[in-house]
Formats: structure tokens, C-alpha cells, sequence
């Protein structure tokens, strides 16, 4: 995984994760957002159809070994279950192609993003903050100008009834082809097996602050987690470089396999620490699209990944305990 020499992008990564240690605080070993979570292990079987969507070697192999994190929002390690700024959760998977060899799956609850660009999410962010010291008038400008980023903001987050049951959106479009060069644009969702099972507020407010780790790891005790991985594709007409516009509903939808999550990883803090998931595929049959989000988010994953790998471990052993 190759950090950019694009100074630009280099000099926003920093800002913004200024941005989240002065929200969230630092919390050497932890992720500056998503940092509770907890790592699973699993195998990943493709569709009958994946092959006609990507040559990717786990959509024509039999099986894949893959790795999958589950997380709540936020920077704060030991934020509550139930706290409303735990959502939307996070999912990132990670499919094991060979010795040293991944591509990667990171999405949330929420479908689609706030802002198109990096630097309007910089904006966002700084607007937000001016809006917890009692000054709101830089959030009310910047949501008259990106009404696409009050529409992600006021958005239903409902909190899952386990991770299990909640399902999950790629922010940005990719670019799938098959073995017959056909390329095709496309968002990934991933739908839960068991269905989508949501708590309304007044129930989640009464359940613990580690209850959706420990109902999973209850979960995992009687089974697998499943999963569907799917692959909504555009239409030619439609925008597939900016993560705030939607695709309409009744564009066609490719199931490209199964996740079959099996066991909590061993060692889990430190397994969590060390992995470093990646926006970008970085595979032969999967691209990145001409999202300008993409970049960026690989620098970011890669500069505070290799920053949580320098960190002491003791406090992420410590918080993690209650989780893994």
C-alpha cells in the first residue's frame, strides 16, 4: 500500500486527522475514527454470477480467507454501544489472495457521504466543531452551500440490534471487469443474512455499553455471521465520481458472494492494530473509480495505521479486553 507523494493530499491527511485528536482526543493504538471495533475471521464463497462482474481472483476462486472488522463511529475507544454518535457503524473486509496479497472492502451504515471532495470535508468538519462552541453560523453557511452534506446529517442512524443484523455501504464507486474486459461501475452492499433488525431509541437506550460485542461473540457461539456482498451498478447515465449522489434504487443489483464469519481473531488488540485496510482494491478486475474521496482515505488509513503500529499497546490491550 503506497502512500501518495501528492503534498496536497498529504497536507489535508494531516489536517483532518488534527481534526479527529482534537475531537476525539489521542488514543495511541486506536483508529482516529471507528476505534472500537473488533476483528473476526471467516471464509468468503462467490456467486454464480460474480465471475460475470470482475475476474478479481476471490470472485473465481472457490473460497477466500477473509478478515472482518466491525465498528462503531467516533475516535473514542470505549464510546457506548448505545451512544447515538456510535452510528453509523463501520464494517471493513479484508479478502486474503495470497501471501501478503489483499483487497479490501471499508464501508458503513449510512449510504453515501457527506461531501464530494476532501477539503469540503475539512470544511465540514471545522463548521461542525465552530458549532460545539456555540458559533453555528459557519455550520448554517456551509449547509445552504452542500445540501447534499445536511441531507447526510440529518438522516435517519438508527442503532443495530447487532452488528449481525445491519447492513452496510461503500462509500465510493468502483470499477468492476470481467474476463471479457466489460467494465462496469458499482457501489457495494452488504445486506446481513438474518435480515436488517434496528432498535428504536427508547430500547437502545436501555441496553449495555458493550452489548452489540457481546452479543456477537453469543452469535458466534451458535454459528456464523452472514453476509451478502453486493454490487449495485450504474447506469451509464448516472454519477460515479462524487460519493454524495445516490444511484436511484432500481438500478440492477449483482450479488458477488457470501461472507461466512465463523470466530473472533486471537490476540484481537493487537490483530486490530496492525491491520491496515485500504480504499483502494489494488487488484486486477477491481479499480478505483475517479472519486477524489479515494485518495485521500488511502493516505489517511495509511498514515494513522502506520502511526497506531509505532503506538504503546497498553491502553488499546487494555480497552480492547472488554470487547475481544
Amino acid at each position: 500500500m503506497p502512500l501518495t507523494s501528492d503534498e496536497r493530499i498529504l497536507d489535508l491527511s494531516k489536517q483532518l486527522l488534527d481534526i479527529f485528536a482534537g475531537a476525539y482526543g489521542n488514543h495511541p493504538g486506536f483508529r482516529p475514527v471507528h476505534a472500537k471495533g473488533i476483528l473476526l475471521s471467516g471464509t468468503f464463497t462467490p456467486s454464480a454470477e460474480a465471475a460475470s462482474l470482475t475476474r478479481a481472483p476471490h470472485a473465481t476462486r472457490a473460497s477466500t480467507p477473509v478478515f472482518a472488522r466491525f465498528s462503531n463511529s467516533t475516535g473514542i475507544p470505549v464510546i457506548p454501544d448505545t451512544d447515538a454518535n456510535a452510528n453509523p457503524r463501520g464494517l471493513g473486509v479484508r479478502f486474503m489472495l495470497g501471501e501478503r496479497v489483499h483487497t479490501d472492502i471499508i464501508s458503513h451504515a449510512a449510504n453515501g457521504f457527506a461531501t464530494r471532495t476532501g477539503q469540503e470535508f475539512l470544511e465540514f468538519l471545522q463548521a461542525v466543531g465552530a458549532s460545539y462552541t456555540g458559533d453555528k453560523s459557519m455550520l448554517d453557511k456551509f449547509f445552504a452551500a452542500h445540501p447534499a452534506a445536511l441531507a447526510f446529517a440529518m438522516a435517519p442512524k438508527p442503532t443495530p440490534a447487532s452488528f449481525a443484523t445491519e447492513q452496510f455501504f461503500g462509500v465510493t464507486a468502483m470499477r468492476f471487469t470481467n474476463s471479457d474486459g466489460v467494465t462496469r461501475h458499482g457501489r457495494y452492499r452488504i445486506v446481513p443474512e438474518a435480515g436488517v433488525q434496528l432498535l428504536d431509541d427508547a430500547t437502545a437506550k436501555t441496553a449495555g455499553p458493550d452489548f452489540l460485542f457481546d452479543e456477537l461473540k453469543q452469535r458466534l457461539e451458535k454459528g456464523a455471521v452472514s453476509l451478502r456482498v453486493n454490487v449495485q451498478i450504474a447506469d451509464p447515465k448516472d454519477v460515479v465520481d462524487d460519493a454524495t449522489v445516490l444511484w436511484p434504487d432500481d438500478r440492477p443489483t449483482v450479488t458477488l458472494g457470501k461472507l461466512e464469519l465463523t470466530s473472533v481473531v486471537p490476540n484481537n488488540a493487537e490483530q486490530q492494530q496492525h491491520m491496515i485496510f485500504d480504499p483502494i482494491p489494488r487488484v486486477d478486475g477491481i479499480d478505483a473509480s475517479d472519486d477524489p474521496l479515494l485518495e485521500l482515505r488511502a493516505a489517511i488509513y495509511l498514515i494513522s495505521g502506520r502511526r497506531r503500529r509505532a503506538a504503546e499497546t497498553g491502553e488499546a490491550s487494555a480497552a480492547a479486553a472488554k470487547t475481544s
